[in-house]
């Protein structure tokens, strides 16, 4: 069974949307946390996405180097995507994303505790 994402606040339904046209399965952190979780720190929605057997999926690669926000990671053992330019349009991000779709389900079969940046022209572990 494919894996299940938890996209952060900064994608979008957009990407959410485009993303599950070409059949994935993702979730949003508005479908979950109220005012699409605007109050809600980082360790807490990647420790509920993880809880659910989520993989989380961030536009912020600086959540690695926070103690606080990779402790659930670490602690579960599990993986963690981000994308490596925030400055992405929403298609770009789709079409990065779905280039690198079995890369991304062979690093979360593996295992964690790890951390994958999602490049232009492949994913990459970063952490730890």
């Amino acid at each position: 069974m494919p894996p299940e994402f938890f996209l952060d606040r900064n994608f979008g339904r957009r990407v959410a949307e485009e993303l599950r046209t070409r059949g994935w399965t993702v979730h949003c952190i508005a479908d979950v946390f109220p005012t699409d979780a605007q109050d809600i720190p980082d360790e807490q929605w990647i420790t509920h996405g993880l809880d659910q057997s989520w993989v989380p999926l961030s536009k912020d690669g600086r959540i690695k180097t926070r103690d606080l926000e990779i402790q659930p990671v670490l602690d579960r053992e599990a993986v963690l995507f981000y994308l490596d330019n925030q400055q992405l349009r929403s298609i770009e991000m789709v079409e990065r994303l779905d280039a690198h779709r079995s890369a991304m389900y062979r690093a979360v079969e593996k295992g964690g505790p790890a951390a994958y940046a999602v490049r232009r022209d492949r994913i990459e572990r970063t952490w730890p």
